[in-house]
């Protein structure tokens, strides 16, 4: 049995890295371990046809912690981004589209109402000032609401001190909308039906919920609650896709002294007298440590590496209800040159599109997904990275990347049997806008969730290893007994997306478990 490191973190996604690269410059002595060949996990650069190159899931970035990146010097580690603050544009099929420029739509180019051009800045300010409340808690850890310590009283104390700060009508407002849906909200407050599909589908992105869901509000929250560039609610494409970003983290672990052994599948955490004491690789290899960090989905650790015999049956059963199944499906297109569109500039091109004409529109891409239905006219997240990126495909060729919501994990007719007419219904909807686009098409890939759990060991499909939900997040998250990071088994530390914050490029769950592992074990 090798017994030579401080520490081993399972899984080389960029949680994972950041993690290790913390705990490593800390002076501990840190293996990483990846089942995959590379390392990234989801927020990986992929070559899906000869010479095409796509960021395989996730594949725009609004929330890489700002402390995360200030801690590991990403920048200096090659962190460069090919566009910043792109626009969305919501595409019309009478090619009156509306573009958001900015940050979250800090500028509206289109065919608008004058009450709105009023109306929105206002709505858009409230949601960012109240997103920015939720903000520090994203790099904290989240407070243990019994037997707590000073710190965890303290912790939602300044919660607390937050939101009254935001003064006695703001802070009424505040509360009153927290567990509004994001439809209620919308209608409120604007009536033009393309901004309200573009706010909508920002705050179901990625969740099972549909914008008239409970706790839809919360997760565009989320969202809005980090920042690009010191930009709260930015979006923008890393140079080189997302790979790059884990190639800059996986930089920063390496000069930190971090051991990254790719190939390396864990089968099983060993556990001796309640404590977690190393693990075991597929080959049969041990390895021990004091400590071990694992990036994989919390149900997975505990359950398959761990087992529930190490743990109490109240416990097992939390873990065995976390809500994970995913709704977003993945299809890359390869084209044989510049997609030929109605009505927009390059500059939107380069940018974000959306296939999300109204919130009704949303709202019924989501009702079949409920039944566990594929939804016939889906709503979609469009970008062509060739245009502000052409290394990614070859001299005058392009790539589309496409989200397309609501696809369920586990339709009732099962993949196998719908795959092709999704597909399908995705490419006739994008030749709406897009004419002539089926006939540039040289090359296609279609990841559905179950392709995504499959691939990249996440179950369900689910970006965030867990669903956004209020009885999902923060303290909550995963479960009540491990939301500190720590688990019930000594010496045992979650790290990854199913921990709080939650999933997206952000890095917050490595930065966070990082620190809290430092402060008790030093």
């Amino acid at each position: 049995m090798t017994s030579s490191s401080d520490a081993i973190v399972i899984g080389g996604g960029h949680n994972g890295l950041v993690c290790a690269a913390l705990l490593a410059k800390a002076g501990r002595k840190v293996v990483l371990l990846e089942a995959a060949e590379a390392t990234g996990g989801a927020a990986r650069t992929v070559e899906f046809a000869p010479g095409y190159r796509v960021s395989h899931v996730a594949h725009i970035l609004n929330q890489l912690h700002p402390e995360v990146i200030a801690a590991l010097d990403l920048t200096r580690h090659g962190l460069e981004f090919a566009a910043a603050a792109i626009p969305t544009t919501i595409l019309s099929a009478d090619g009156r589209h509306l573009t958001l420029t900015g940050a979250f739509g800090e500028f509206l180019e289109g065919d608008i109402c004058a009450a709105d051009r009023t109306a929105w800045p206002a709505l858009r300010d409230k949601l960012l000032r109240f997103a920015a409340v939720l903000r520090p808690a994203l790099t904290e850890t989240p407070p243990r609401l019994r037997n707590g310590s000073r710190a965890d009283v303290m912790a939602l104390g300044r919660l607390g001190l937050r939101i009254r700060r935001l003064g006695r009508d703001d802070m009424r407002e505040f509360l009153r909308m927290l567990m509004m849906n994001v439809a209620d909200v919308l209608n409120e407050e604007i009536a033009d039906e393309k901004l309200k599909g573009a706010v909508a589908f920002d705050a179901v992105l990625g969740t099972h919920l549909g914008p008239m869901s409970p706790n839809s509000l919360m997760t565009l929250y989320y969202r809005l609650a980090g920042e690009i560039d010191g930009r709260q609610g930015a979006l923008a494409l890393p140079r080189g896709g997302m790979g790059s970003i884990v190639a800059a983290v996986e930089g920063a672990a390496r000069a930190a002294g971090v051991e990254i052994r790719t190939g390396a599948e864990v089968v099983r955490i060993m556990v001796e007298s309640d404590r977690a004491t190393g693990v075991v690789l597929a080959s049969g290899e041990r390895l021990a440590a004091p400590l071990v960090v694992s990036g994989a989905n919390p149900r997975t650790t505990l359950l398959d590496l761990v087992g529930a015999r190490h743990l109490d049956t109240g416990f097992v059963r939390r873990l065995r209800h976390i809500r994970m199944a995913g709704n977003v499906a993945r299809l890359h297109l390869a084209l044989d040159g510049r997609p030929a569109t109605a009505g927009l500039s390059d500059t939107a091109l380069a940018g974000r599109l959306l296939v999300a004409p109204s919130l009704a529109y949303v709202e019924s891409a989501f009702n079949p997904a409920k039944y566990g239905e594929i939804s016939a006219s889906p709503a979609l997240e469009i970008v062509v990275p060739t245009m502000s990126d052409p290394t990614l495909a070859p001299a005058g060729r392009h790539v589309l990347s496409i989200n397309a919501i609501y696809a369920p994990h586990a339709p009732k007719a099962g993949w196998d049997a719908r795959r092709d007419a999704f597909i399908e219904t995705v490419i006739a909807t994008l030749e709406t806008h897009f004419p002539g686009l089926r006939e540039q098409i040289v090359a296609r890939e279609l990841l559905t969730p179950a392709d995504i759990e499959r691939r990249y060991r996440m179950p369900g499909g689910h970006w965030h290893h867990g669903e956004l939900s209020m009885d999902q997040m923060l303290f909550l998250r995963p479960v009540p007994g491990a939301a500190q990071y720590l688990t019930p088994v000594a010496g045992l530390w979650l790290c990854g997306a199913g921990s709080h914050p939650g999933g997206g490029i952000i890095g917050a769950a490595g930065l966070n478990a990082a620190r809290r592992i430092l402060e008790q074990t030093e």
